[in-house]
């Protein structure tokens, strides 16, 4: 599964610029391959184990602990999941029409909406494919050298294809995109790099075993004694390097500000996969390594984190609702949306001493956070794959108050999009809203406070996607789009399996939890607080 795109991408790369229809054929098809091992893993997959399944590990550079390490728990399912499902989505949006971030097939490039040359359609999809690549690598890969190299694998595609493929602020919107990952990536990796050289090892189990063991800070500073720095301080100090290099990714706020004019400039497509999967690297990091390695300097910074948190909630709304253009009112919400997210992941490191009815409700927050991972990347490539299609018959334009009464000349766009708007607001029978609800079902009695400050965020969203609804399809027609098109049969079908899972996943939210519930029961009990030995080891 890992390898069909990065091959698939290759090939289509060999077929010749001259050759874009077969290209994107090929790509689509190489997609849809991955899509069919992703099903064929959920089909085979047991949901009555917590242990690693499908795991395959050689020895790589034995001498300085590097393999080749892979392996899915309910954590990894939903991930690669949402990854096959979100890539075939965007690359369909890619297709044809006026507006599109493509040539047409068989050119070498044309002058796009933004009145620029583009390059072949042969390189757009190969980068979505090695994108794609880099997905499936980063959430199956359990050894740090190995999982790096996927890790920027996707990041590398997505900087190209926003600056070759963006619109008129690209450049500056790619740079600032590379910039903060590239300064996150090299935190991340000075992090590992550091812990390597103490404990010998890159495999994250084994790394989460010495975390919580109080091992590893005990051999930070034996083998790597700083500026006289005491154990839990140097052990800190390599966590902020962890830290930093995942809140990036998010974003967590005060880390976001590359988002918003990222996900505006990017060709809506490629929005799709940066809102509805690349963005869940960063969660899936603070959940599969950060908490598990460093669970005692994440409850030492626990207030800032969590006001952290809210701040991320509740401003990110904020600006979403300021906003008048709607691809970076989108990405605002994507920051609130994934803050919730957060919200529970930092809640439940609290230390709960042991109390079984606290333990119950962390298990229901890290529900709520695998399924909010997987229902937001799912509802927000949605919507922006409609915002795609409004580009494309208007033109470009996107602004809020550029439209009006399509719903009388589009029912069906009006009515489906209406449909991926409620699910990202929250209501109940649509996917959406089961996710929000067991996070702050569990966050309220780990950290009250939190929560009812956090609840402000779901308030200010439903406002701003209510505004959005009553501006763009209700009130009286403006003239000016009495000949807007209606969704085609084929773009029927690029959305309707997403709107049908978000009634599937909002009915019967059980179908994804009861995959992940017995990984999430054993990571509940890993967060208990180590023994009073391994607490001494620490001191």
């Amino acid at each position: 599964m890992t390898f069909a795109p990065l091959i698939g991408g290759c090939f289509v790369l060999g077929v010749g610029i001259r050759r874009g229809r077969l290209a994107r054929g090929f790509a689509l098809a190489s997609s849809s391959v991955s899509l069919a091992f992703a099903v064929l893993i959920w089909k085979n997959f047991d949901p009555t184990s917590a242990e690693l399944q499908l795991a395959e590990r050689h020895d790589w550079i034995p001498t300085l602990g590097i393999e080749y390490f892979v392996g899915i728990d309910g954590v990894g399912l939903l991930m690669i999941l949402l990854s096959a499902i979100v890539v075939p989505m965007a690359m369909l949006a890619s297709w044809g029409g006026a507006g599109s971030p493509l040539p047409a097939a068989g050119s070498r490039g044309d002058d796009g909406a933004h009145g620029v040359r583009r390059p072949a359609s042969t390189l757009y999809f190969s980068l979505i494919l090695f994108l794609q690549a880099g997905l499936f690598g980063t959430f199956t890969a359990l050894n740090f050298f190995h999982w790096f190299i996927f890790w920027e694998l996707s990041l590398v595609p997505a900087f190209f294809l926003i600056r070759l493929w963006g619109g008129p602020q690209r450049s500056a919107a790619a740079t600032q995109f590379f910039i903060y990952t590239m300064v996150g990536s090299i935190a991340l990796l000075l992090a590992f790099l550091a812990l390597y050289q103490a404990v010998g090892t890159f495999d994250f189990i084994r790394l989460s075993e010495l975390g919580r063991s109080g091992e590893l800070a005990s051999a930070l500073s034996v083998k790597l004694g700083w500026y006289d720095l005491t154990t839990k301080q140097l052990a800190f100090v390599i966590f902020a390097g962890a830290f930093l290099g995942f809140a990036v990714k998010v974003p967590l706020m005060p880390f976001h500000t590359w988002l918003p004019l990222a996900y505006a400039e990017a060709p809506t497509p490629v929005t799709m996969l940066l809102t509805g999967a690349m963005s869940k690297m960063g969660v899936y990091g603070f959940l599969r390594i950060l908490l598990p390695i460093f669970p005692e300097q994440m409850r030492a910074a626990l207030t800032p984190l969590l006001w952290l948190a809210v701040i991320t909630i509740v401003l990110s709304a904020a600006a979403a609702f300021a906003q008048k253009d709607l691809k970076r009112t989108f990405a605002y919400s994507s920051i609130n949306h994934l803050g919730y997210c957060l919200l529970g992941i930092f809640a439940a490191a609290k230390f709960s001493g042991g109390d079984a009815r606290l333990e119950i409700e962390k298990a229901a927050v890290f529900n709520g956070v695998l399924l909010q991972m997987f229902n937001h990347g799912l509802t927000a490539a949605t919507v922006f794959c409609f915002l795609c299609f409004i580009e494309r018959r208007c033109g470009g334009l996107r602004g809020l108050n550029d439209f009006g009464g399509l719903r009388k000349v589009a029912p069906v766009f009006s009515g489906l999009m209406g449909i991926a708007l409620f699910s990202s607001l929250g209501l109940p029978g649509l996917n959406g809203f089961a996710g929000e609800f067991l996070i702050f079902k569990g966050v309220f009695p780990l950290t009250t406070w939190a929560t009812a400050l956090s609840v402000a965020g779901l308030l200010v969203t439903a406002v701003f996607i209510l505004t959005v609804i009553q501006r763009v399809f209700n009130g009286p027609l403006n003239e000016k789009w009495s000949a807007f098109g209606d969704l085609t049969p084929g773009e029927r079908w690029v959305v309707l399996p997403a709107i049908a899972l978000m009634f599937l996943l909002g009915i019967y939210p059980q179908l994804a939890i009861g995959a992940v519930n017995a990984t999430v029961v054993q990571l509940v009990a890993q967060l208990r607080r180590p023994s009073s030995s391994a607490e001494s080891a620490t001191t």
